[in-house]
Protein backbone atom coordinates (compact mmCIF):
# COMPACT_ATOMS: atom_id res chain seq x y z
CA UNK A 1 0.00 0.00 0.00
CA UNK A 2 1.83 3.36 -1.33
CA UNK A 3 2.31 6.16 1.17
CA UNK A 4 2.07 9.55 0.05
CA UNK A 5 3.55 12.73 1.90
CA UNK A 6 0.95 15.89 1.29
CA UNK A 7 2.40 19.46 1.98
CA UNK A 8 -0.48 21.58 3.13
CA UNK A 9 -1.53 25.37 3.30
CA UNK A 10 -5.24 26.71 5.43
CA UNK A 11 -7.05 29.65 6.80
CA UNK A 12 -7.29 28.10 10.45
CA UNK A 13 -10.04 30.11 11.28
CA UNK A 14 -13.74 28.42 10.37
CA UNK A 15 -11.77 25.39 12.26
CA UNK A 16 -11.49 23.98 15.39
CA UNK A 17 -7.50 22.98 15.09
CA UNK A 18 -5.98 20.43 12.98
CA UNK A 19 -7.37 17.63 15.13
CA UNK A 20 -10.27 15.91 14.08
CA UNK A 21 -13.77 16.15 16.36
CA UNK A 22 -16.85 14.48 16.03
CA UNK A 23 -18.96 18.11 16.44
CA UNK A 24 -16.76 20.75 14.84
CA UNK A 25 -14.90 21.07 11.38
CA UNK A 26 -11.59 20.43 11.45
CA UNK A 27 -8.71 20.64 8.97
CA UNK A 28 -7.95 16.52 9.63
CA UNK A 29 -11.03 16.13 9.10
CA UNK A 30 -11.68 17.97 5.83
CA UNK A 31 -8.99 16.23 4.27
CA UNK A 32 -10.34 13.20 5.64
CA UNK A 33 -13.41 13.64 3.71
CA UNK A 34 -11.17 15.01 0.61
CA UNK A 35 -9.43 11.52 0.70
CA UNK A 36 -12.86 9.57 1.03
CA UNK A 37 -14.09 10.72 -2.08
CA UNK A 38 -11.27 9.93 -3.88
CA UNK A 39 -10.35 6.10 -2.40
CA UNK A 40 -12.97 3.55 -1.59
CA UNK A 41 -13.21 3.26 2.48
CA UNK A 42 -10.84 6.20 2.68
CA UNK A 43 -7.88 6.76 5.01
CA UNK A 44 -6.56 8.25 7.99
CA UNK A 45 -4.18 11.37 7.40
CA UNK A 46 -1.48 11.57 9.95
CA UNK A 47 -0.23 15.64 10.09
CA UNK A 48 3.26 16.71 11.88
CA UNK A 49 1.77 19.13 14.46
CA UNK A 50 -1.95 19.93 15.84
CA UNK A 51 -2.17 23.57 15.12
CA UNK A 52 -5.07 25.13 17.54
CA UNK A 53 -8.16 26.50 16.42
CA UNK A 54 -7.75 29.52 14.54
CA UNK A 55 -3.91 29.00 14.25
CA UNK A 56 -3.00 28.94 9.69
CA UNK A 57 -0.23 27.06 8.30
CA UNK A 58 1.74 27.46 4.94
CA UNK A 59 3.95 23.98 4.99
CA UNK A 60 1.78 21.69 7.34
CA UNK A 61 2.66 18.06 6.71
CA UNK A 62 0.95 15.22 6.69
CA UNK A 63 1.01 11.30 4.81
CA UNK A 64 -2.14 9.24 4.10
CA UNK A 65 -2.06 5.27 3.11
CA UNK A 66 -4.15 4.61 -0.60
CA UNK A 67 -4.77 1.07 -1.48
CA UNK A 68 -3.32 1.94 -4.94
CA UNK A 69 -0.64 3.91 -6.82
CA UNK A 70 -1.73 7.50 -7.80
CA UNK A 71 0.43 9.84 -9.83
CA UNK A 72 1.64 12.63 -7.09
CA UNK A 73 0.04 15.99 -9.63
CA UNK A 74 -3.09 14.21 -10.14
CA UNK A 75 -3.77 13.32 -6.32
CA UNK A 76 -3.07 16.87 -5.43
CA UNK A 77 -5.68 17.98 -7.90
CA UNK A 78 -8.05 15.19 -6.89
CA UNK A 79 -7.63 16.09 -2.99
CA UNK A 80 -8.20 19.81 -4.07
CA UNK A 81 -10.96 19.78 -6.07
CA UNK A 82 -13.06 17.58 -3.31
CA UNK A 83 -11.22 19.73 -0.69
CA UNK A 84 -13.86 22.80 -1.40
CA UNK A 85 -15.18 25.22 -0.47
CA UNK A 86 -12.81 24.58 2.66
CA UNK A 87 -9.86 26.85 3.14
CA UNK A 88 -7.36 24.20 2.73
CA UNK A 89 -5.25 23.44 -0.05
CA UNK A 90 -2.30 20.86 -0.57
CA UNK A 91 0.55 22.64 -2.41
CA UNK A 92 2.81 19.21 -3.11
CA UNK A 93 2.33 15.14 -3.14
CA UNK A 94 4.86 12.82 -2.49
CA UNK A 95 5.33 8.75 -2.50
CA UNK A 96 7.67 8.44 0.40
CA UNK A 97 8.95 4.96 1.92
CA UNK A 98 6.53 3.02 3.51
CA UNK A 99 8.04 3.69 6.93
CA UNK A 100 7.96 7.56 6.92
CA UNK A 101 6.09 9.05 9.61
CA UNK A 102 4.88 12.93 8.87
CA UNK A 103 4.92 13.40 12.93
CA UNK A 104 7.81 11.63 14.05
CA UNK A 105 10.09 11.56 11.43
CA UNK A 106 10.37 15.61 11.72
CA UNK A 107 13.28 17.14 12.49
CA UNK A 108 12.10 20.82 13.21
CA UNK A 109 9.00 23.19 12.80
CA UNK A 110 9.13 26.58 12.09
CA UNK A 111 6.17 28.78 13.48
CA UNK A 112 5.77 32.69 12.64
CA UNK A 113 3.47 35.04 14.11
CA UNK A 114 2.75 38.26 12.84
CA UNK A 115 2.15 41.47 15.32
CA UNK A 116 0.50 44.71 14.02
CA UNK A 117 0.94 47.69 16.10
CA UNK A 118 -0.85 50.81 15.07
CA UNK A 119 -4.09 52.52 16.39
CA UNK A 120 -6.08 51.67 12.78
CA UNK A 121 -8.02 48.26 12.87
CA UNK A 122 -6.79 45.84 10.53
CA UNK A 123 -8.85 45.03 6.96
CA UNK A 124 -6.27 42.72 4.72
CA UNK A 125 -4.83 40.75 7.78
CA UNK A 126 -7.91 41.00 9.70
CA UNK A 127 -7.78 37.85 11.10
CA UNK A 128 -3.81 36.79 9.87
CA UNK A 129 -2.32 39.08 12.56
CA UNK A 130 -2.38 40.49 15.78
CA UNK A 131 -3.20 44.17 16.39
CA UNK A 132 -2.17 46.13 19.07
CA UNK A 133 -2.59 49.67 19.32
CA UNK A 134 0.25 50.84 20.78
CA UNK A 135 3.86 51.22 19.90
CA UNK A 136 6.80 48.83 21.23
CA UNK A 137 10.06 48.57 21.80
CA UNK A 138 11.67 45.83 18.91
CA UNK A 139 15.54 46.41 20.71
CA UNK A 140 14.08 45.05 24.36
CA UNK A 141 11.71 42.48 23.20
CA UNK A 142 14.81 40.61 21.33
CA UNK A 143 16.54 41.39 24.63
CA UNK A 144 13.81 39.03 26.60
CA UNK A 145 13.80 36.77 23.60
CA UNK A 146 17.57 35.91 24.12
CA UNK A 147 16.73 34.57 27.48
CA UNK A 148 14.15 31.57 26.06
CA UNK A 149 16.46 30.20 23.25
CA UNK A 150 18.91 27.14 24.33
CA UNK A 151 17.15 23.88 26.17
CA UNK A 152 14.66 24.94 29.04
CA UNK A 153 12.02 23.50 31.03
CA UNK A 154 9.57 25.57 29.66
CA UNK A 155 6.39 24.84 32.10
CA UNK A 156 5.65 28.61 32.49
CA UNK A 157 5.16 28.66 28.62
CA UNK A 158 2.70 25.84 27.98
CA UNK A 159 -1.05 25.28 28.61
CA UNK A 160 -2.48 23.71 31.39
CA UNK A 161 -3.89 21.15 29.14
CA UNK A 162 0.03 20.43 27.50
CA UNK A 163 -0.23 16.67 27.00
CA UNK A 164 3.22 16.32 26.46
CA UNK A 165 5.31 13.83 28.64
CA UNK A 166 8.11 16.65 29.18
CA UNK A 167 8.05 20.03 29.32
CA UNK A 168 11.48 20.42 28.42
CA UNK A 169 12.11 21.71 24.68
CA UNK A 170 15.31 23.19 22.89
CA UNK A 171 14.00 26.42 21.08
CA UNK A 172 17.20 27.14 18.76
CA UNK A 173 15.86 30.25 17.33
CA UNK A 174 13.54 33.45 18.17
CA UNK A 175 14.69 35.77 15.66
CA UNK A 176 12.41 39.16 15.26
CA UNK A 177 12.17 41.25 12.58
CA UNK A 178 10.76 45.15 12.92
CA UNK A 179 8.81 46.35 9.68
CA UNK A 180 7.08 49.52 8.34
CA UNK A 181 2.87 49.20 8.15
CA UNK A 182 0.50 51.21 6.57
CA UNK A 183 -0.08 52.94 9.83
CA UNK A 184 1.81 51.61 12.32
CA UNK A 185 4.69 48.73 12.61
CA UNK A 186 4.75 44.94 12.08
CA UNK A 187 6.71 43.06 14.14
CA UNK A 188 7.10 39.37 13.03
CA UNK A 189 8.38 36.56 15.26
CA UNK A 190 10.09 33.54 13.81
CA UNK A 191 10.44 30.53 15.71
CA UNK A 192 12.25 27.28 15.09
CA UNK A 193 12.58 24.19 17.36
CA UNK A 194 12.21 20.38 16.82
CA UNK A 195 9.03 20.31 18.24
CA UNK A 196 6.44 22.88 20.72
CA UNK A 197 4.51 22.62 23.78
CA UNK A 198 1.12 23.38 23.10
CA UNK A 199 0.41 26.88 23.52
CA UNK A 200 4.02 27.42 23.81
CA UNK A 201 4.36 30.03 21.11
CA UNK A 202 1.12 32.07 22.13
CA UNK A 203 2.70 31.96 25.89
CA UNK A 204 6.03 33.70 24.01
CA UNK A 205 4.82 36.12 21.95
CA UNK A 206 2.39 37.69 24.77
CA UNK A 207 5.10 38.03 27.01
CA UNK A 208 7.73 39.23 24.71
CA UNK A 209 4.43 41.99 23.82
CA UNK A 210 4.57 43.18 27.85
CA UNK A 211 8.16 43.76 27.20
CA UNK A 212 7.55 45.44 24.29
CA UNK A 213 5.21 47.97 26.07
CA UNK A 214 7.55 48.38 28.95
CA UNK A 215 4.85 46.66 31.14
CA UNK A 216 7.60 44.02 31.69
CA UNK A 217 11.55 44.57 31.99
CA UNK A 218 13.53 42.53 29.61
CA UNK A 219 15.28 40.11 32.47
CA UNK A 220 11.82 39.21 34.00
CA UNK A 221 11.18 36.79 31.14
CA UNK A 222 14.23 35.08 32.46
CA UNK A 223 12.69 35.09 36.02
CA UNK A 224 9.47 34.02 34.90
CA UNK A 225 10.55 31.01 32.59
CA UNK A 226 13.44 29.64 35.95
CA UNK A 227 9.76 29.49 38.17
CA UNK A 228 8.53 26.65 35.86
CA UNK A 229 4.94 28.21 36.93
CA UNK A 230 2.28 28.88 34.68
CA UNK A 231 1.02 31.59 36.28
CA UNK A 232 4.10 33.45 35.56
CA UNK A 233 3.79 33.62 31.98
CA UNK A 234 2.09 36.61 30.69
CA UNK A 235 -1.07 36.96 28.62
CA UNK A 236 -1.45 33.84 25.88
CA UNK A 237 -2.10 35.99 22.73
CA UNK A 238 -4.58 35.20 20.34
CA UNK A 239 -4.25 32.56 17.14
CA UNK A 240 -4.81 35.40 14.74
CA UNK A 241 -0.98 36.15 13.19
CA UNK A 242 0.48 32.32 14.23
CA UNK A 243 1.30 29.88 11.11
CA UNK A 244 3.15 26.93 11.24
CA UNK A 245 5.68 27.73 7.95
CA UNK A 246 7.57 24.90 7.48
CA UNK A 247 8.05 21.24 9.18
CA UNK A 248 11.80 19.74 8.01
CA UNK A 249 12.74 16.18 7.59
CA UNK A 250 16.39 14.70 7.43
CA UNK A 251 16.23 14.28 3.48
CA UNK A 252 13.69 17.25 1.24
CA UNK A 253 10.31 15.52 0.67
CA UNK A 254 8.95 17.78 -2.37
CA UNK A 255 12.38 18.14 -4.62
Amino acid sequence: MPRYALRIEYDGRPFAGWQRQADQPSVQGALEAAVGRISPGGAAVFGAGRTDAGVHALGQVAHIDLPRAWDAFRLSEALNAHLRPNPVAVTAVAEVPPAFHARFDAIERRYRFRLIARRAPLTEDRGFAWRVNHPLDVAAMREAAAHLVGRHDFTTFRSSICQAASPVRTLDEIAIEDLPYPGGREVRFHLRARSFLHNQVRGIVGTLERVGTGAWRPERVAEALATRDRSACGPVCPPDGLSLVEVAYPAPLFG
